[in-house]
């Protein structure tokens, strides 16, 4: 017997279309190029310490930095997204980001290197709240977590970028090089926006919301966290994102070569399958998901479990290496991290009106790059404390990944009471519409 939720089309729902996947698309490019941007480091750590001069405290400040700004913009950008639209946040965003790629290339120093990651982690945070907007605006709710799994996709399709386009690009034509020509990608996603991008399709126009200053800002935070949903959403992206984060944005690249003994080449190969993987992964965990609401605690409690289980057989295998097939098997089990962490969105989705859905999705959005800028900072304080001793400090991600599984086990029976009741609602209210 199928477990499949029962699909509901309210009135004013989006009607998707070519249409929709064209300006959708639009902002799903600028998304693509915050990527490459944000990741762009992960496989230009070693070239950056050389280049500062910095340790592993100091380099893991550029990402720590990066995703603080992160984080700490994910509820204003939330609420900016629901009070001035989608592509003003977007144009932006894709200002502040392509000015901090740019900084980043030509930094003559630490100081503005770091300055100039702040930056991008300003922009970058308005990019993936706004495509979730976007997508909400042009399609029907129906589509909403397959619509989410494939922007994450193409996010990660940037991350492949970095791994493939950029790591070569910095050994055949160096530092500053690099960074300038990828930064040129920035002016070109924004000139699309600005040309093209639309915030709803004609005739689906939201009503107007009521702006009263701090009062309206305390009010949409108070709504929106008030929802079980939103804090279930929010634990469930803080304990599924973050292992791969931190792998992917500093730490795997450096793990690969100066823990595990393989050459820059071969550990970039297998950062790209975590890529790999988790484009593969997310077309399947969206699908299901669309079909089976029931699916998604399962699903989210798994990958941490088999994440948990392949990274401690990695870093607590006998030996000074660890086989090649287990550090396969641990970066394909990573690819389902991002996929895991989407389904956050869709227990915040279903309890938040439209007006609140940018503010709720920054309250989730908030709660990977928290548990990744705490494990960031940790790795590289233990490295620095044991001598570099990746056994010791890779298992800071043990603590994270345990607070956020009894989070999610505590507001799970919560939030699905919660969201029967939505449900009904809805389901009553669309019987009442006049015709």
């Amino acid at each position: 017997m199928s477990s499949a939720a029962p699909t509901l089309s309210l009135p004013g729902d989006p009607p998707g279309g070519r249409r929709a996947a064209w300006v959708w698309g639009i902002g799903v490019a600028v998304y693509f190029v915050a990527i490459i941007f944000r990741t762009s480091l992960g496989v230009a750590g070693l070239d950056a310490a050389d280049r500062f001069d910095v340790n592993a405290s100091a380099l893991s400040t550029f990402s720590i930095l990066q995703l603080l700004v992160y984080a700490g913009m994910q509820i204003p950008v939330g609420l900016m997204v629901d009070r001035l639209g989608t592509k003003k946040v977007l144009a932006l965003g894709a200002v502040l980001f392509t000015l901090g790629q740019l900084g980043f290339a030509l930094s003559p120093s630490y100081g503005t290197a770091l300055a100039s990651r702040a930056l991008l982690g300003c922009g970058d945070a308005m990019t993936f709240i706004s495509v979730l907007r976007l997508g909400a605006r042009w399609f029907p709710a129906r589509r909403g977590p397959l619509i989410g799994q494939v922007a994450a996709l193409f996010g990660m399709a940037g991350n492949l970028v970095s791994t493939l386009v950029i790591a070569r690009s910095l050994h055949g034509f160096g530092w500053t090089a690099t960074f300038v020509g990828s930064s040129l990608a920035g002016v070109m996603v924004l000139v699309l926006l600005l040309l093209f991008l639309k915030d709803h399709p004609e005739g689906f126009e939201p009503p107007p919301a009521e702006h009263a200053g701090a009062t309206y800002v305390r009010k949409q935070i108070a709504a929106s966290w008030r929802e079980p949903g939103t804090r279930l959403g929010m634990w469930v992206h803080f304990t599924t994102q973050f292992p791969a984060m931190v792998f992917l944005l500093l730490w795997g690249m450096p793990f690969l070569v100066e823990d595990q003994g393989l050459s820059r080449g071969t550990a970039g190969e297998l950062l790209t399958l975590v890529v790999l993987s988790n484009m593969a992964v997310g077309l399947v965990y969206g699908q299901v998901i669309a079909r089976h609401h029931a699916a998604r605690i399962p699903l989210a409690l798994g990958t941490v479990a088999m994440t948990a289980l392949l990274w401690a057989s990695a870093i607590l295998h006998p030996g000074d290496h660890a086989p090649m097939w287990l550090l396969i098997t641990l970066c394909v089990v990573l690819g389902s991290c991002g996929p895991a962490s989407m389904i956050g969105f869709d227990f915040a989705r279903p309890a938040n009106p439209p007006e609140r859905q940018g503010t709720a999705s920054g309250i989730v959005n908030m709660g990977g790059f928290v548990a990744s800028m705490t494990t960031l900072f940790a790795v590289g304080v233990l490295l620095d404390a044991s001598g570099d001793n990746y056994r010791i400090a890779f298992a800071s991600v043990f603590v994270l990944e345990a607070l956020g599984v009894v989070q999610i086990l505590r507001l799970r029976r919560k939030a699905a009471h919660r969201e029967r009741e939505h449900h009904v609602i809805s389901r009553v209210e669309a019987v009442h519409v006049p015709v």
